[in-house]
C-alpha cells in the first residue's frame, strides 16, 4: 500500500515500559513486562512487508536478537497481521486473540469486504482494493483465557470490544490506566487521505469500511470511557492522554452516531 503517514518509523515511549511504533499507517506496541531480558510481547503486526521494521524495532527497544514472549492481536483486520506469518516463523513464539477471531486466523473465513459508500474521504473509496482475505497461522494461534487475563502480560487484561470485528479486543493496565485501544476507536480520522498523512489528531469511531456492527461498536466505546484510561494508544493516530482523552472520549460516547456512524452504507442499512 503506497500510503504513509508523517508518523511512519517512529517510535513513542506513551507510558512505563509501552512504546508504539508506527508502521505506515497503523500502530503496533511493544509492552516491557519486567526488567528481565526478553520479557516482553509484541501487540499486532502491522502491515503486509513490515517484519523487517518491526525486527529492527524490537532489537533497538530490547537488544541484539530480540524475541518476544508471544503475540497478542487485537483483531485480524490486514494492517494488524500484516507480517505476522514472517514474525512467527522467525521467533517461533504463539500468538493469542479472542475465540470469535479464530475464524479469520485460521483460514477457515474471510471477513466482508470494506464497504466504499460510506462517506469520509479517499480512503474509504479505495477500501475495495484492501485485502479481506483470513490468515492461516495453524497452531500458532490460541485463544485468550475466559479469565480475562492476557497471556505473558501480568497486570493486563483482555477487554472484547466487538462491533469492528466479531472477536475484537482492547487491552487495559488498570495500575495506570493504560488502554491499547486496537480499533475499538481511533484517534485519526481514518477514512480522510489527508488526516491519515498528516496525522491530525481527532477522536473517531472504529475506521467505518471495515466495520460491520454499529450497535456493537458503540457499546464497546462507551464500555472503554467507563475504565476512564489516562492514556489510550490506537491502532491508527497519535496516542492520546490526560484531559483531552477523557473529553474526546465523553464526547464520542455522546455523540456517537454524529461522530462514528456513517449517514450511509451496507452495514449501516443491513445490506451486509
Amino acid at each position: 500500500m503506497p500510503m504513509t503517514s508523517s508518523t511512519s518509523g517512529m517510535i513513542v515511549n506513551e507510558a512505563d515500559g509501552v512504546y508504539c511504533l508506527t508502521v505506515q499507517i497503523v500502530n503496533v506496541c511493544f509492552v516491557r513486562i519486567s526488567e528481565k531480558p526478553g520479557d516482553w510481547v509484541l501487540v499486532d503486526a502491522g502491515m503486509p512487508k513490515s517484519a523487517e521494521k518491526i525486527m529492527d524495532a524490537a532489537e533497538e527497544l530490547f537488544g541484539e536478537n530480540a524475541r518476544p514472549k508471544a503475540i497478542i492481536l487485537t483483531h485480524g483486520h490486514f494492517d494488524h497481521v500484516g507480517a505476522i506469518i514472517d514474525l512467527v516463523e522467525h521467533w517461533q513464539v504463539p500468538v493469542y486473540a479472542h475465540t470469535l477471531e479464530m475464524p479469520f486466523l485460521t483460514g477457515q473465513q474471510d471477513y466482508p469486504k470494506p464497504d466504499a459508500s460510506v462517506e469520509g474521504g479517499l480512503v474509504a473509496k479505495m477500501s475495495p482494493t484492501f485485502p479481506h482475505e483470513g490468515i492461516d497461522l495453524d497452531t500458532h494461534i490460541q485463544p485468550f483465557p475466559e479469565d480475562g487475563n492476557v497471556p505473558h502480560m501480568e497486570g493486563w487484561i483482555w477487554i472484547h470490544t466487538p462491533g469492528h470485528t466479531p472477536g475484537h479486543v482492547s487491552l487495559f493496565r488498570e495500575s495506570d490506566r493504560v488502554l491499547i485501544a486496537g480499533d475499538a476507536f481511533v484517534t485519526v480520522k481514518q477514512e480522510s487521505l489527508y488526516s491519515v498523512l498528516t496525522q491530525e489528531q481527532e477522536i473517531s469511531g472504529p475506521p467505518r469500511y471495515l466495520t460491520t456492527d454499529w450497535d456493537s461498536a458503540r457499546t464497546s466505546v462507551q464500555k472503554l470511557e467507563a475504565l476512564q484510561p489516562d492514556v489510550a494508544i490506537t491502532g491508527h493516530g497519535i496516542p492520546m492522554a490526560a484531559a483531552v482523552l477523557r473529553e474526546s472520549l465523553a464526547k464520542l460516547v455522546n455523540d456517537f452516531d454524529e461522530i462514528a456512524v456513517p449517514d450511509h452504507g451496507k452495514y449501516v442499512d443491513g445490506e451486509g
